[in-house]
Order: structure tokens, then C-alpha cells, then sequence
């Protein structure tokens, strides 16, 4: 540990609480950059579900790696994601693809001029999607590698829960539950997640893909029953989540980028 981090509370691999005189001679090898939204969640989870959520799983994973010898840093969240199919779920706030690629361009930048060459985007909102963004941005920063992930896909969230759900379900709920708890309303005053499928065959199979309109597509802006949900569950998935991403990133920040494909 640096000699002035026990000057500080903050913790070293958070950039948002931790100080210049650590920033400035610390070698940071890999930057996250939490990806959330600010949306409705049934009516017991708050709008900023997705932002409590990604944020905590990219600092667990960020000190996992640090304890480890990774030298992290986590970015604070982008608190808004696209939101295109909640034009008339009030206050659902949405930033499209096209100014998501916009920020993702301007913070790489700054990853690049701190000379980290590593740069994960942790992604905790189903409609945001940056496979295509990622591939764009790294044109322009062919030095640095871009990875991405979806947070509450690295484990089978089968494993964990009766009925995972997509939105607001038994995953986000527990999830939720173990993060702030305060901010979770009693179960039973929630929506039971229910939705409306479509008519077409094809669209139902998952052959055909086309945006869902959520006022028409869900009862109460929920997908999935959240009943079910508990703390421990949460715990026991975070865990899990954050033990492989924390794999993932001592293992990174031990490889050059030149050794990234076997030879």
C-alpha cells in the first residue's frame, strides 16, 4: 500500500474518492467504467437500480483484483443508458447509442492520455448494447484494448435464483437487497412482473428481434416476479460475479496486449 493511502478513507481503486498525490504515482493497468441507466423498476426498486447495482459489482471486483496485485480503477458511473423503448414511462432518462459512442470516445481519450491501455466497460442495463460502440471508439485508440461485459451475465443466474426475471425480478431484487436495502420497498407492495408477449410467432421464438414497447409490453414496468427474492441470494451471486471479473482482471493486467493471442 502507498504511504498516503493511510491518509485517506478513500479507496485507492475508486477514482471518485481517492486524491491526485495517489492518482498521479499510482500505474494503473486497467480503468472500469461502470454503464448503468436511470428507469422504473416495478414498484419496489428505485430508478437508479441499474447505477446502485453496477457500481457496487465494479468496486467488488475492483478490490478483489487490488488485493490481489491488480492495479484497478474504477470510473465513476454513467447514470444514463437507452431508454428508447420508455418514451412514456415517465422520467425514464435516455441516452441514445449515438451520444452513448460520443462519452465512450471522450473518456477513452482520457483513459489513453493516463497511459492505460486496458479499458473495461461493465454494462448493468439490458438496453444498452456496446459491442458495435466498442468496435467504433477502437478505431480511434487502436492502443488501447476495449473489453466489455454484462454484469449479470458472467454467472447462470439459474444457479442462484427460483426465477431470475429480466427487469426488476428476483435477480435485481435480491441483488438489490444485499446493496441498499433501504431503498427497496416491501415485497408485497410490488407488481408480480408480469408481461404481454407479442402476437407474432416469430418475435415470441426469438427468431425475429424488434424493440419492446415497455408501457405495452409490461404491467407494472417489471419483468419477472421478485416474490422469491432475498439478501443471501444476492450475496451468493455477487460473489460469484465478482470473483470470476476479478479473475478476469489480474489475469489481464499480467498480460501484454502483444501476448493476447497465442502464438
Amino acid at each position: 500500500m502507498h504511504e498516503n493511502q493511510t491518509e485517506s478513507k478513500g479507496r485507492p481503486y475508486i477514482l471518485g474518492e481517492t486524491t491526485w498525490n495517489i492518482v498521479k504515482e499510482t500505474e494503473y493497468q486497467v480503468a472500469i467504467l461502470p454503464w448503468g441507466a436511470t428507469e422504473a423498476h416495478n414498484y419496489h426498486l428505485p430508478y437508479a437500480t441499474d447505477n446502485y447495482q453496477t457500481d457496487f459489482v465494479a468496486a467488488e471486483t475492483a478490490r478483489k483484483a487490488w488485493e490481489r496485485g491488480a492495479k484497478t480503477v474504477v470510473l465513476p458511473c454513467v447514470p444514463f443508458g437507452v431508454n428508447t423503448g420508455q418514451f412514456d414511462i415517465k422520467l425514464d432518462i435516455n441516452m441514445n447509442p449515438s451520444t452513448q459512442t460520443a462519452v465512450l470516445k471522450d473518456v477513452a481519450a482520457s483513459v489513453y492520455r493516463a497511459g492505460i491501455r486496458k479499458f473495461l466497460v461493465m454494462n448493468g442495463h439490458g438496453g444498452n448494447n456496446f459491442k458495435q460502440i466498442i468496435r467504433e471508439v477502437g478505431t480511434e485508440f487502436p492502443e488501447i484494448v476495449i473489453f466489455g461485459t454484462n454484469w449479470w451475465q458472467v454467472a447462470d443466474g439459474k444457479q442462484f435464483f427460483d426465477e431470475p426475471g429480466d427487469h426488476a425480478g428476483e435477480l435485481e431484487t435480491s441483488a438489490m437487497l444485499h446493496i441498499v436495502p433501504e431503498f427497496v420497498r416491501p415485497i408485497d407492495k410490488a407488481g408480480d412482473g408480469s408481461t404481454n408477449p407479442f402476437t407474432v410467432k416469430a418475435i415470441r421464438e426469438g427468431k425475429v428481434w424488434t424493440q419492446r414497447q415497455w408501457s405495452r409490453a409490461t404491467n407494472d414496468t417489471g419483468v419477472g416476479d421478485p416474490k422469491m427474492s432475498t439478501a443471501e441470494k444476492g450475496i451468493k451471486f455477487i460473489d460469484r460475479v465478482s470473483d470470476d471479473l476479478a479473475d478476469f482482471l489480474v489475469e489481464v493486467s499480467q498480460t501484454r496486449i502483444e501476448d493476447l493471442y497465442e502464438k
